[in-house]
């Protein structure tokens, strides 16, 4: 054997692989035990004491090697789990591990009450193309003139509605008086309907005669052709048909009042509607005004 001869190289030549663990464990230790294991064990123990007295730097570097691999080997073996290192032995915990999983996902999940967050309302902003839709203006409330010449609110009214339907027809404001004037003599300058006809107690009345079966603010006849009892109980055609009757006399405008109401109406008491001048002279100035 030479010096620089290692390890490897002498125990290449043993055996007929080359490799000591070709041989059957129960087959070396046989071995061992007969007797030609002494011999062989001294060999090789004398063999690697000559290499060791002889180099003892490559020896110890060789020693160093082998330990640090030793316990690095050692220290993997360790860290490995018991499952790694025996695949049959790890196959329960596999299995376990597993069944955990999926038991795991199909167990059904508590289920999870979240608070909502309140949204923010939005503030609605008009649209610029939306128009809106115009309200309809209310018919504007006819002005009240405030009573005069000892009238009342009712009596006043009355008076206005004389004077608005003869402005209608366009006469002067002379017409109006006289009309206005006649009205104060023969109804008071109230609606009156007539206990005589019936059928003038259902248009609107405020007061009731007996008359005949005159009705009206002018009371006006049916039976003398004035018009029908609906027509004649509404102011405004009623002192139409006195103004159209009066508008037909002849010179009305140069006679007195109390004679041209009185070419009119053909009262018991012609002389009865002068008394009424000044007063419905006020009324309508009041009312024009």
């Amino acid at each position: 054997m030479r010096d620089d001869d290692t390890i490897d190289d002498q125990y290449a030549h043993e055996g007929p692989t080359g490799r000591s663990d070709d041989t059957p464990s129960s087959v070396q230790v046989g071995v061992l035990r007969g007797s030609e294991a002494a011999p062989s064990l001294r060999t090789r123990l004398g063999a690697l004491v000559n290499p060791l007295t002889r180099r003892p730097s490559r020896v110890a570097l060789a020693s160093g090697v082998v330990c640090c691999l030793g316990v690095a080997a050692f220290a993997g073996v360790q860290a490995l789990p018991a499952d790694r290192l025996d695949p049959v032995a790890a196959q329960p915990a596999l299995t376990e591990r597993a069944q955990e999983g999926a038991a795991s996902r199909g167990q059904a999940r508590p289920p999870v009450t979240a608070t909502p967050t309140p949204a923010a309302t939005p503030t609605a902003s008009p649209s610029p193309t939306a128009t809106k839709k115009a309200k309809p203006k209310p018919k504007p409330k006819p002005k009240r003139i405030a009573p005069v010449a000892g009238l009342d609110q009712a009596q006043m009214d009355n008076a206005k509605a004389i004077v608005k339907a003869g402005r209608k027809m366009g006469v002067p404001r002379q017409a109006l008086i006289i009309a206005v004037a006649t009205a104060m003599q023969e109804s008071n300058l109230y609606n009156y309907a007539s206990g005589v006809l019936p059928e003038s107690q259902n248009y609107p009345h405020q007061a009731i005669g007996w008359d005949h079966d005159s009705v009206g603010l002018f009371q006006q006849r049916p039976s003398s052709g004035w018009g029908e009892v609906r027509d004649l109980m509404d102011p405004e055609y009623a002192t139409q048909a006195f103004l159209s009757a009066l508008l037909e006399i002849p010179g009305w405008q140069n006679l007195a009042l109390t004679d041209a109401a009185q070419a009119v109406q053909v009262s018991a008491f012609p002389w009865a509607y002068a008394q009424h001048e000044w007063r419905a002279t006020e009324v309508v100035e009041a009312i024009l005004a």
